[in-house]
């Protein structure tokens, strides 16, 4: 690897101030590097064990309170690596803390040695409004304009203003949170990022919903809550925490696309309860959302078809994005070098 001595290994690390100054900040370089990702997981061109969960409470705490190891492999450009995160639920009404955080490492596929260690909390938040971008592309209807999202803290912050950089026919946004202070705060972001752009506060997730061609769920719900009656012809729903949408939005929607099958059938998430009933399975899902991308299956063929995207996230897409950041910084001159021995 560049700036690594035969004999002296050394690895490159980035702070979230250094992925900031290589415009980690901005949707673009994360929407290519995660259709990358997905053109590599059609064509099977990875290495991506299913993830560990640690809860460290056992069944008995909250969903969204977990450390989950991430480990994967690109072939093109060859590159390994894992992505560390943790999440407790109330890091920011407790804390003053997001919710999550995370650690991404690079290891060189020829020596298996680390090369890189990275801030992954901006990797994660902005890779996951990334797959929510190159989703909407391929399923919302052409021309949308009234953008919804249920849940209004930090990874909302960063679907909403992906979303505004890349679709700019978007002329509303509807938010609800069930803390109107954070609600708030989101149209204030909203409201100075895109001064063009109507925000309106909605008084329940019902009313946002349905307000929405576009709908994204940035919640810590452990229950579903959104009904398919909610949902107007032509909706597309990006189901980010995966617990909001009720099980007849599975059985009822015109697609049902994920971004891996064998990382969403898991958990006892929504859509394993489903199979787990004998209700659902790997042939009544429509795609991954990968067979879209490289245009093996259609995405939206009529206004009218209602469509959800139930993403669990993929260690591939991180590592996707963290490379390209990795190869930007070494081009840039950007991190600090830390000796390994």
């Amino acid at each position: 690897m560049e700036n690594q001595k035969p004999n002296d290994p050394k690895i490159l690390y980035l702070n979230r101030s250094d992925l900031l100054r290589l415009g980690g900040e901005h949707s673009d370089l994360y929407v290519r590097s995660v259709e990358r990702a997905f053109k590599l997981h059609a064509q099977g061109a990875f290495v991506q064990p299913l993830k560990p969960y640690l809860r460290a409470s056992g069944s008995n705490g909250h969903i969204a309170d977990r450390l989950i190891a991430m480990p994967a492999h690109l072939n093109d450009p060859s590159i390994s690596g894992l992505k560390w995160v943790g999440s407790k639920h109330d890091n920011p009404a407790q804390r003053g803390l997001d919710r999550a955080s995370a650690l991404v490492v690079l290891n060189d596929p020829e020596s298996n040695y680390p090369v890189a260690v990275m801030e992954g909390g901006l990797i994660s938040g902005m890779r996951t409004a990334a797959v929510t971008v190159v989703a909407t592309r391929l399923l919302a209807k052409e021309g949308f304009t009234d953008l919804t999202c249920i849940g209004c803290g930090a990874i909302a912050q960063m679907q909403v203003s992906s979303l505004l950089e890349q679709f700019p026919n978007i002329r509303r946004v509807h938010l609800y949170d069930l803390s109107s202070e954070v609600a708030e705060n989101l149209a204030i972001h909203v409201r100075k990022r895109a001064p063009e752009v109507e925000v309106v506060l909605r008084n329940s997730a019902e009313e946002a919903v349905r307000a929405g061609e576009v709908v994204v769920t940035c919640t810590v719900t452990d229950q579903p809550y959104i009904p398919f009656e909610w949902l107007q012809k032509g909706a597309f729903v990006s189901n980010v925490s995966i617990m909001d949408v009720e099980k007849e939005v599975f059985l009822k929607a015109d697609k049902v696309v994920v971004d891996d099958w064998e990382q969403s059938n898991r958990e006892k998430k929504v859509i394993h309860q489903l199979v787990m009933e004998g209700r659902f399975s790997r042939e009544q899902l429509y795609a991954e959302l990968g067979e879209i991308v490289i245009g093996d299956k259609p995405g939206r063929e009529s206004e009218d078809e209602i469509i959800l995207l139930n993403p669990m996230g993929m260690a591939i897409e991180d590592l996707a994005c963290a490379q390209d950041l990795y190869y930007n910084a070494l081009d840039h001159n950007v991190g600090t070098w830390l000796d390994l021995y």
